[in-house]
C-alpha cells in the first residue's frame, strides 16, 4: 500500500532535448531547469528527457547529463495527454489532471518544492524575490519575464545555430538587456535599506563616501544575527549597501529623527547585485545562458564586442561570487571565463531605446473622453450593445452540489450572489455553442468557478482550466475532487504555453491585454470565445498587441485617444455619480467594440452587449465570438 501512495503523489518534470554543444543541452530552456535543479539540490522529481530527434544516440546523452540528475528517456508520443496539450518544460502530478508548464512557474516550483522538503534552505525561498513575485507576471507584462524566459534563451539559441564560419552581429536582444540593466533597481525595501545605510554612516561619525571594502565590514559588523542568517543573504546585503553614499552633513543631536525625517531624495543610492537588485530566479536563469553566450562569443567570435555590452559583464563578473554558482556550473560541464576589465564603455545608442517609441507630439490630441467620443461618431462609430438572448436565464443554484456554487469561496453573501450571475451569462453563452466532445478552456480561471460549472453542467466535454497562481489553481482542484469530476484538468501556466486544440475559449474578469490575450489565443485555434473584460486601465500597447486594434478605429484615434478611452472604462463603480458611470460604460463599450471589430476582420462574428443584471458586476460587457 505504502508504494501504491507514493506512487500517486510522484511528480514527473518533463524536458525538452533537441541537442548538445558547447558543454550545454538544447533548448536552453533544458540546461536552465538543469542549473536551478543543482542549484538548489532538488531531487524530488522524476525527471524525463523528451527526445525531439529520433535518431538520438541515447549513450551520447548520458554523457552530457550531470550524474546527479537521475533521468529517463522517452519520446513525444509517451507524454501524457495534459502535457502534450503544453510547452515543455512541465510538471506532472500523478494521476495526472494537475500540470505546471513554462520555464518561470517550473523554476519558481522547483524552488517552493525545495524549501518544503528542507525548510533550512532559506536562501533558496529567497530566489522568488521580497513578495515570492520574481518571474510571476506573464511575459506579455513584465520585461524581465518576457527576457528571462523568452527573448534571451531564444536569441542565443539563434546566435549558435548559426555558422561559426561566418561572422554574426551581437543579438539585438542582448543589448536590450544591457539597458534593461542600466535602470535604476526597484526593491520593495529600497528605502529601508538606504535609511539604514545612512543610520550607520551617521552613528559612525561617518561623512564622505565609504569605500567598498569599509562599507563591507560595516555592514557585516552592525547588522543583526538574523539578517546575516546565512552567508548568501550575508553577500547580498554586503553588495546592496556596498555602493551607497552620503554627503557630509552636520551631526546633529537627535541622528534617528533626523534619519527617519529625512527626504527619499536626500537618501544615498542603492546599488544592484545583481540582475533585480539581490540574487533572484531571474539571475539562475540567465546564469547558464550567458556563460554559454560569453563562451562563444569571447573566446571564438567577437571578444573586442565585450566593450558594448559592460553592465553585463560587471553582472557576469558578479554572479560568480554567489555561492554555490560556480559548483553548480562546473556540475553541468560550463565554466565561467575570466573576461577583461572594460575602461570603456559603448557611446552608442541601443536599439531598445528605439523600439516600441509612442508618437510624441500629436496635435489633433485633445483629451478627455467626449472629445474622443465625438471623434468615433464623425467615423460612424457609436456606443452599440447587442440585446442579450436570454436575459432572466438562471442556474438552478439551490439543487446544484455546494461544491459548484461560489459560495464555497471565501466571499461574502452578497458577492457570491453577484458571482452566481455573472456565471449565469457565461454558462449559458458557452452551453449555446457546446457540442458534445467539445474542449472548452477557462482562461485566467481563478478559483475556477467558470471551469467549474461547465465540467459539472456539461460532463460530455472536457473543461481545462488554466491560471498562473498556483494557490487559486490548488483551491479549484480540491473542489472538483469533492465533486468527483473526471472530465477537467488543471494547467497552471501563462495562457501562451497552452498548446493543445480547444473549440471554445471563455475568461471572465481577465484583466487588461489578458482578455485580448484570450481571444487572440480562440481566433487562432478558430474556437468561439466568451470573455468579459476587466481592468481596462491596464491596456496598453505590448510586444503583441497594438492599440486601436481595428482598422476601423485606427482610422479615427491615436493610440493617446485610445488610451483616453480605456482610462474612463475603468471609472463604473456603484458609488460614482450616475453621469460619471455612464460615461464609463460608453467608454467600456467603445473599447470592446474596437476588440470586436478586431476580430471580425479576421473572420468571426462578435456580439458586444451587457450582462444581466448589469448590477452583477462594475465591468458588466460580454464579448461573444464565433468564427464564421
Amino acid at each position: 500500500m505504502k508504494g501504491i501512495e507514493k506512487s500517486l503523489t510522484e511528480e514527473y518534470l518533463y524536458l525538452d532535448f533537441s541537442h548538445q554543444t558547447e558543454g550545454c543541452i538544447f533548448p536552453l530552456h533544458t540546461s536552465v531547469t538543469v542549473f536551478l535543479l543543482l542549484y538548489c539540490d532538488c531531487k524530488i522529481f522524476k525527471v524525463c528527457l523528451v527526445l525531439t530527434r529520433e535518431s538520438t544516440e541515447i549513450s551520447l546523452i548520458r554523457n552530457v547529463l550531470p550524474q546527479d540528475v537521475e533521468t529517463q528517456m522517452i519520446s513525444r508520443e509517451e507524454l501524457p495527454p495534459i502535457v502534450q496539450n503544453c510547452c515543455l518544460p512541465a510538471v506532472v502530478e500523478r494521476p495526472g489532471n494537475f500540470c505546471r508548464a513554462g520555464l518561470a512557474v517550473v523554476l519558481r516550483y522547483i524552488i517552493q518544492k525545495s524549501y518544503e522538503a528542507d525548510p533550512s534552505k532559506k536562501e533558496m525561498l529567497e530566489l522568488l524575490g521580497f513578495k515570492k513575485t520574481c518571474l510571476k507576471a506573464c511575459a506579455e507584462v513584465s520585461q524581465w519575464t518576457r527576457l528571462c524566459e523568452l527573448t534571451i534563451p531564444l536569441a542565443i539559441e539563434n546566435f549558435l545555430r548559426e555558422s561559426s564560419e561566418q561572422p554574426s552581429a551581437i543579438p539585438v536582444e542582448i543589448l536590450q538587456l544591457e539597458k534593461k540593466l542600466s535602470e535604476p533597481v526597484r526593491v520593495h525595501n529600497d528605502d529601508k535599506l538606504r535609511r539604514q545605510k545612512l543610520k550607520q554612516q551617521k552613528a559612525a561619525g561617518v561623512g564622505l563616501s565609504l569605500g567598498k571594502d569599509e562599507a563591507k565590514s560595516k555592514v557585516c559588523n552592525q547588522e543583526t544575527s538574523e539578517e546575516l542568517d546565512s552567508p548568501s543573504k550575508s553577500l547580498e546585503l554586503e553588495v546592496a549597501f556596498s555602493k551607497l553614499t552620503a554627503q557630509e552633513e552636520p551631526v546633529t543631536a537627535n541622528r534617528e529623527s533626523h534619519i527617519r525625517k529625512a527626504k527619499a531624495s536626500d537618501l544615498p543610492p542603492s546599488g544592484a547585485r545583481v540582475a533585480e537588485g539581490f540574487t533572484h530566479v531571474a539571475d539562475i536563469v540567465l546564469c547558464p545562458v550567458f556563460i554559454i553566450f560569453a563562451l562563444v562569443i569571447i573566446c571564438k567570435r567577437h571578444s573586442e564586442k565585450l566593450v558594448e555590452f559592460p553592465l553585463l559583464a560587471s553582472w557576469y563578473h558578479r554572479i560568480q561570487e554567489v555561492p554555490k554558482v560556480k559548483t553548480t556550473a562546473s556540475k553541468c560541464g560550463i565554466q565561467f571565463l575570466e573576461l577583461p576589465e572594460l575602461l570603456t564603455t559603448s557611446n552608442e545608442q541601443h536599439p531598445s531605446e528605439v523600439l516600441g517609441a509612442e508618437e510624441q507630439n500629436d496635435p489633433s490630441f485633445i483629451g478627455g473622453p467626449r472629445p474622443t467620443m465625438t471623434k468615433l461618431m464623425k467615423k460612424g462609430i457609436e456606443v452599440m450593445f447587442s440585446p442579450h438572448p436570454c436575459p432572466t436565464w438562471t442556474l438552478d443554484w439551490n439543487n446544484l452540489p455546494a461544491a459548484v456554487s461560489p459560495k464555497e469561496g471565501k466571499m461574502s453573501s452578497d458577492r457570491a450572489l453577484r458571482k452566481q450571475q455573472q456565471l449565469n451569462n457565461l454558462v449559458y453563452m458557452v452551453k449555446n455553442q457546446a457540442r458534445p466532445g467539445d474542449r472548452i478552456v477557462d482562461f485566467c480561471s481563478g478559483g475556477g468557478h467558470v471551469g467549474i460549472v461547465l465540467a459539472h453542467m456539461l460532463p460530455s466535454c472536457q473543461v481545462t482550466l488554466i491560471e498562473n497562481k498556483e494557490l487559486s489553481l490548488v483551491r479549484a482542484k480540491k473542489r472538483s475532487d469533492e465533486l468527483g469530476l473526471s472530465n477537467i484538468w488543471f494547467i497552471q501556466a501563462n495562457m501562451e504555453y497552452f498548446t493543445g486544440m480547444f473549440n471554445i475559449g471563455v475568461a471572465l474578469h481577465a484583466c487588461g491585454v489578458a482578455t485580448d490575450m484570450v481571444i487572440e489565443h480562440c481566433i487562432k485555434m478558430r474556437a468561439s470565445f466568451v470573455t468579459c473584460p476587466c481592468c481596462y486601465g491596464f491596456i496598453q500597447n505590448t510586444s503583441k498587441f497594438n492599440f486601436p486594434k481595428s482598422e476601423q478605429f485606427k482610422e479615427a484615434l491615436s493610440y493617446k485617444e485610445h488610451m483616453i478611452l480605456c482610462r474612463f472604462a475603468d471609472q463604473t463603480a456603484a458609488q460614482l455619480p450616475p453621469q460619471r458611470r455612464l460615461i464609463g460604460k460608453q467608454c467600456m463599450c467603445l473599447v470592446d467594440l474596437d476588440r470586436a471589430r478586431a476580430a471580425e476582420e479576421r473572420g468571426y462574428s462578435v456580439q458586444v452587449m451587457s450582462m444581466e443584471p448589469e448590477s452583477c458586476s462594475p465591468k458588466n460587457n460580454m464579448i461573444v465570438g464565433v468564427p464564421i
